[in-house]
């Protein structure tokens, strides 16, 4: 990745063209006492260069690649940057740019004094060799895998709070690993004075299921107009005027100022300026990746046939040009990698940049690749990988990378799951699932082998953002009717959790009840009945259906005789005991949260599901109660996944008490960011129209509940439709639309009885006859 400094690193630097506003609204952000900046772009419209300007004055540290940034600049503090390249070939470690950009700057000197740190820093020790000494001793690991990564969060926070005043620059945030994305968020939420978070990424590839919170400042950079295209190429051509070649140069460039620097600078090189200013019109059919391609392509004419190959060779392993390893994967000697090296720098291909040769960009390094004939290319990714090996320990995520582009996909299989592996003991289920994913995606690979990899995928996909890009991977595989039975139940569930995850009730509670007699484990069976026992996530199934599913649940946890499951079952007893409306369930699940004591994070689940449960029935003190004992589990332990469940159940419980100060924001940032709790959204947004309406916005209030009727009769999840029909019901009849009042109150009533659950349906039995306690139900034959 290149570093902040690539664009004053060129022997002639382009000028600094059209972002004077934007250059100004930064350096402003860099003047607040803390602050966290995303630039947006696409890639060579110039978002390090417009970094680059505004830290000029301050040292730049912490990235191999860099040299000082300029001085003079207005931001005159003089701050250390550190500087963490987000890379998707790096070996999996969580916060992985960050430990690389801090492990740099130490080992050269430019990270700034550390104060006495706080004692969980410790926690990074083993991952800071130039620290270990300046930092606490590593605390014990915790048994918790949310616990540990709130911890690694909370050191990392804490170490950078140690070295203010300094500035963050996080570069190419598109291929940010999941922890690096989760300590932003941390620090949005918990903002450190002194730090300034400055982070680029690709418009056109944000990360997969993250979205900046409020406290970030989004800035885009958008691409030079016209009249901006024209001074940058005037300069670029010693000050004459550019004339018509602007208007043709800007249609060509898109304004990207990388691809206008490319194409003047090529007209310069090649002695085809005059000829070009008279007939722009040789630029016009060209496309923007045509055009650099055509650019580096006659740029290439100018080195012999072993010249070519080694640039291609550079190309394939990406950084500076390391002569050494281009001669091994080339198979030519070092001074002939010296001479072709030379010979690419003449040519405008490459630059030097702290005694090294780099390519310009990483559009121009990519093109440069795709040019090598196909034979070549993996020819030449075959010998880098088989170079690699050589090294220990290995890194599994470019071997990966290599043999896949060689063509060789056992060995990229072997390597793409030796890096999941190992992200999976760093805590690390996203990266694990990408590996994944891709392994699996290859071609002609044995039935057991992609079983196996299957199954690995599933149980890390479900824990992160990759369940997505996980859920057609599955449904492919579950279609193959020679699926072993054990595999089919295994990726079944996972499929199943994974779809009511992202909100898809019906068609995840069905996956499940399709897996159930395949898997083969009495625990796994265990939790997936207790799952199926849950009254509140499907229609179509009566409260008896469910009743008979806990019935099973609990055979199979005695069967397994593994207490996690018993427990999951009993936590699930008594959760549909509360949904039922039945009058001793307060005191049974009241003592149960006393008795989970020693099961903190089971017992913040449970107590967080009863809290749930207790609104659905009416239940605010009993609601409060459990919500208190699981927001101060989630707090004490910074059970991080659990905390959007804390705050959708904080919203229910405010809304039923009328506490309004402040709540519509709240909810707007909390639908903001749906990656956090997909399956919540349709809750949340329950939530916001039952407020607007109370607050007297009655037609958006209705768009709201009618949206999220629509939606929930989609998925077919029984709750919020319920809730969302009563709702509409009262505002209808409010409104003085009786017939459509009452029958959104009736439809509601309806969906009450399918479920043989009274105790919801309270509210709306009250609007169709405001003398109702209860609803009636027909006796259910079991």
């Amino acid at each position: 990745m290149l570093p902040l400094t690539a664009f004053f690193a060129l022997p002639t630097p382009g000028p600094f063209v059209g972002r004077n506003r934007l250059l100004a609204t930064l350096r402003a952000e860099l003047a607040r006492p803390s602050a966290l900046v995303l630039l947006s772009g696409e890639a060579g419209v110039g978002k390090s260069r417009l970094v680059a300007e505004a830290l000029q004055a301050s040292p730049q540290a912490g990235s191999p690649q860099a040299e000082p940034l300029q001085a003079g600049s207005p931001h005159g503090g003089g701050l250390p940057v550190v500087v963490a390249h987000c890379d998707d070939l790096r070996e999996p470690q969580p916060l992985g740019p960050l430990i690389d950009g801090l492990c740099v700057a130490a080992g050269t000197g430019t990270l700034p004094p550390l104060r006495t740190p706080d004692p969980e820093t410790g926690v990074l020790a083993p991952l800071l060799p130039p620290l270990t000494d300046r930092l606490p001793p590593a605390p014990p690991a915790l048994h918790d895998p949310d616990a540990e990564r709130a911890r690694l969060l909370r050191a990392a926070a804490a170490l950078l709070a140690a070295l203010t005043p300094l500035v963050l620059a996080l570069e190419d945030l598109q291929m940010a690993d999941p922890a690096t994305l989760q300590l932003l968020d941390h620090l949005g939420a918990h903002p450190v004075p002194g730090l300034t978070v400055l982070i680029t990424v690709r418009e056109d590839a944000s990360p997969a299921g993250w979205q900046p919170g409020p406290a970030v400042r989004r800035l885009r950079v958008p691409p030079l107009t016209r009249a901006e295209v024209g001074r940058l190429a005037s300069a670029l051509l010693a000050g004459t005027e550019a004339g018509l070649l602007v208007t043709h140069l800007y249609e060509r460039t898109a304004g990207i100022p990388f691809l206008v620097e490319e194409v003047v600078r090529s007209l310069i090189t090649d002695g085809d300026r005059d000829t070009i200013r008279r007939h722009p019109d040789a630029l016009a059919d060209a496309a923007v990746p045509a055009l650099l391609r055509d650019v580096l392509t006659t740029r290439m004419q100018h080195l012999g046939e072993t010249a070519r190959e080694i640039l291609g060779a550079a190309a394939v392993l990406g950084g500076a040009a390391d002569p050494p390893r281009l001669a091994a994967i080339t198979q030519t000697s070092e001074s002939t990698v010296a001479a072709a090296l030379t010979q690419a720098r003449a040519a405008g291909l490459l630059h030097q940049r702290d005694g090294r040769l780099w390519f310009r960009h990483t559009l121009a390094r990519q093109v440069v690749h795709e040019l090598l004939p196909p034979i070549t290319r993996r020819l030449l990714h075959l010998r880098a990988a088989r170079l690699l090996e050589q090294r220990q320990p290995r890194p599994y995520a470019r071997l990966a990378h290599h043999f896949r582009e060689a063509g060789s996909p056992a060995d990229h299989v072997r390597n793409a799951e030796a890096a999941a592996d190992l992200a999976v003991a760093r805590g690390d289920d996203g990266t694990a699932a990408r590996f994944l994913l891709g392994a699996v995606a290859q071609t002609g690979l044995p039935r057991p082998v992609r079983v196996r990899l299957a199954a690995k995928m599933a149980r890390s996909a479900i824990e992160s953002v990759a369940q997505a890009s996980a859920i057609p991977v599955l449904r492919d595989l579950l279609d193959d009717r020679r699926l072993p039975p054990g595999a089919r139940g295994e990726l079944g569930l996972a499929l199943g959790r994974m779809l009511r995850q992202q909100g898809e009730a019906r068609t995840g509670y069905e996956e499940i009840e399709r897996a159930v007699p395949y898997l083969r484990r009495p625990g796994q069976r265990a939790r997936a009945l207790a799952v199926l026992s849950a009254p509140d996530t499907v229609t179509g199934r009566h409260l008896s259906e469910h009743q008979a599913r806990c019935a099973q649940a609990a055979v199979a946890a005695a069967e397994s005789g593994e207490p996690p499951a018993v427990l999951a079952v009993e936590i699930a007893r008594l959760s549909l005991l509360l949904e039922s409306g039945d009058p001793t369930a307060g005191a049974a699940v009241t003592a149960a949260a006393a008795g989970l004591a020693g099961h903190p994070r089971e017992r913040a689940r449970a107590c967080l599901n009863w809290a749930q449960g207790a609104l659905h029935v009416g239940d605010t003190t009993l609601a409060a109660t459990m919500l208190a004992i699981g927001r101060r589990l989630v707090d004490d332990a910074d059970y991080e996944r659990l905390r959007p469940v804390v705050e959708l159940t904080t919203f229910g419980l405010d809304l039923a008490t009328d506490r309004r100060t402040g709540l519509e924001q709240r909810l707007l940032r909390f639908l903001a960011r749906p990656y956090r709790l997909p399956l919540a959204m349709a809750d949340a947004r329950l939530y916001l129209a039952r407020l607007r309406y109370r607050q007297g916005d009655t037609d958006i209030a209705e768009q709201g509940l009618r949206e999220v009727i629509a939606e929930t009769e989609r998925t077919g999840a029984v709750w919020p439709l319920v809730p969302a029909r009563t709702a509409l019901a009262e505002l209808l009849l409010d409104r003085g639309d009786r017939d459509a009042g009452l029958a959104e109150a009736t439809a509601a009533l309806d969906l009450v009885r399918g479920k043989g659950l009274p105790a919801w349906g309270r509210d709306a039995a009250r609007l169709v006859n405001p003398a109702a306690a209860t609803v009636t139900l027909p006796v259910c034959e079991t």
